[in-house]
């Protein structure tokens, strides 16, 4: 099979990513429509983001079996399918239901499910193709997750600025259009025949690692890193610093999305010879310190300033740890990977759920700042994820000399 059949498997798998950007943004674009017209708290909010993401964890946890039983072709054609379903259905349900939020939920679970097995299942695929810098094309495929979150935000902002947020519900129903289109594409690319289960790094073995397990804490500091600024980014540009919702939309979440992937395209193309651990280190301080300058700054365009570097601290931080934990075990198969995202998907709605809480009972500046636990967690972690890899290092070089 030549090149450019796995190019088109490579640009599928990009639309892909693209289709998950929108499911997990296009939501808190519409908070603010969703607060005005079904008279919906922070916490309900956060809710619908922790309903996202937890349906995501559950299909998460089914993949690890079913996924490989169906096969992957199956899989992934089902996943935008029911992200096409969960689209229209937000469009209709809300509008037709006696509880507005009843169809909400209902949409969000039925989108999640595709957005989950999306998750589970591009990475692995793009994993599997052949070529050597297996980091960088990582980053370069998460990257597109940033410029479909771009894409998502420029033109559901303008698109609501157009046509009014009374006309919210034509949003879903156009944007469904793209996992249609993608499902179709990968009814028809080439995919690689996935690692024989005797091959495959058994469970047991992952779960008994420190080293694995220590990774899985690190993909959940990373989710809930990224989106708790992601998910809130909007409503806090409106409502915290005074700002109107198309640019509010434009100068929070859009910038924290162009940053993010600005640092995952140049880590893509650039990246390939850098120390991953040590950039992950320099991330997490710059999340901190992003975190830190977004909720205290009493100057709107810095808060701003420092969703943006938000974005950019955190680019490296979902694909870095796939990257380093797929290097560990290059045997893990989508199971590996359906455990990492299952890590991933439980910080990204952690991170959210607990912003909105801790906002509701004091301030949403509040609630960003309390989300500094995480990369602060993240930065120990990496710490000692170093140690770890340093000490099997040292192992290494002293049985070369024994030899």
């Amino acid at each position: 099979m030549n090149q450019t059949n796995y190019k088109s498997t490579l640009y599928a798998c990009y639309l892909g990513y693209i289709t998950q950007a929108l499911i997990v943004n296009l939501p808190p674009l519409l908070f603010v429509v969703f607060q005005e017209k079904f008279k919906l708290s922070y916490t309900l909010l956060g809710s619908l983001v922790l309903i996202l993401f937890v349906t995501q964890l559950i299909v998460d946890a089914l993949a690890i079996r079913f996924v490989d039983k169906i096969g992957q072709r199956i899989s992934i054609v089902l996943a935008h399918g029911f992200a096409a379903a969960g689209m229209i259905a937000m469009a209709i349900l809300p509008n037709v239901l006696s509880s507005p939020y009843t169809g909400l939920v209902l949409s969000c679970i039925l989108f999640s499910i595709g957005g989950g097995l999306i998750e589970v299942l591009v990475s692995p695929i793009v994993e599997s193709l052949p070529g050597d810098a297996k980091a960088s094309s990582m980053s370069l495929l998460h990257s597109f997750y940033s410029w479909g979150q771009v894409l998502v935000i420029v033109l559901s902002t303008l698109a609501l600025f157009i046509v009014g947020q009374d006309l919210w519900y034509i949003l879903p129903l156009v944007w469904s259009l793209l996992p249609f289109f993608t499902l179709f594409k990968f009814t028809r690319v080439p995919l690689m025949p996935p690692v024989e289960e005797s091959r495959r790094t058994p469970l047991k073995v992952l779960f008994r690692s420190k080293f694995f397990l220590l990774a899985l804490l690190l993909m959940v500091c990373s989710g809930a890193s990224e989106q708790s600024m992601a998910q809130w980014a909007s409503l806090f540009a409106e409502k915290g610093l005074g700002i109107s919702k198309t640019l509010g939309d434009l100068l929070g979440p859009c910038m924290f999305a162009v940053m993010m992937g600005i640092g995952r395209t140049w880590y893509g193309v650039k990246g390939q010879n850098m120390n991953m651990n040590k950039a992950l280190l320099f991330s997490s301080v710059l999340c901190i310190t992003s975190f830190v300058v977004t909720a205290i700054s009493p100057i709107p365009a810095i808060s701003l300033m420092g969703c943006a570097l938000c974005g950019l601290s955190v680019s490296l931080m979902w694909p870095g740890m796939l990257s380093i934990t797929a290097a560990g075990y290059p045997s893990g198969g989508v199971a590996m990977f359906a455990i990492l995202a299952l890590g991933g998907d439980l910080g990204c709605s952690l991170g959210p759920q607990l912003t909105g809480i801790v906002a509701d009972s004091s301030s949403l500046n509040w609630g960003l700042l309390a989300a500094i636990i995480f990369p602060v967690i993240m930065l120990i972690g990496l710490a000692v994820l170093k140690s770890m890899l340093d000490a099997k290092e040292n192992i290494c070089l002293r049985e070369i000399d024994i030899d």
